[in-house]
């Protein structure tokens, strides 16, 4: 199968599938006239990697689920572990954009808008230093 229906059928992109087979993650055979043809193993791998890639996995942490995945020696503890990882990642990212929702919700809500020059989400972006009256801040 040629890259480009490869692509159409993971929803990776053509630019993607070539860097992954660069880096060995999903390599495809190339035929003599240079082009690269998968099979219908490495287009499930790509698959695979699409899904992971959803999930947030890392390009390493999916070499790692691959191998796992093509391991009859694997344990569900050493795939439960990655996903563990990945848990926790998500959730720090999501408590830094609730931090980060908040603190941009206040200053939202500080600024009166309107039509003077006075604006609390400049000052907090210049920070105190920069803050004077009547004019921009961050200005010399």
């Amino acid at each position: 199968m040629k890259i480009g229906q490869v692509a159409r059928e993971t929803g990776l992109s053509v630019k993607a599938i070539r860097y992954y087979h660069d880096i060995g993650l999903v390599v495809a055979q190339r035929g003599d006239n240079g082009y690269r043809a998968y099979s219908a193993a490495q287009l499930e791998q790509l698959r695979f990697v699409a899904r992971s890639k959803a999930l947030g996995f890392s390009l390493e942490q999916c070499a790692e689920l691959l191998s796992l995945q093509s391991r009859s020696d694997r344990t569900a503890a050493q795939v439960k572990a990655l996903a563990v990882d990945q848990l926790a990642l998500v959730r720090e990212k999501i408590a830094q954009l609730q931090a980060l929702e908040a603190r941009l919700n206040g200053l939202v809500n500080q600024c009166q808008g309107g039509n003077t020059p006075e604006c609390p989400i400049l000052d907090s972006l210049c920070g105190e230093s920069g803050k004077t009256a009547n004019a921009p801040c961050c200005k010399e």
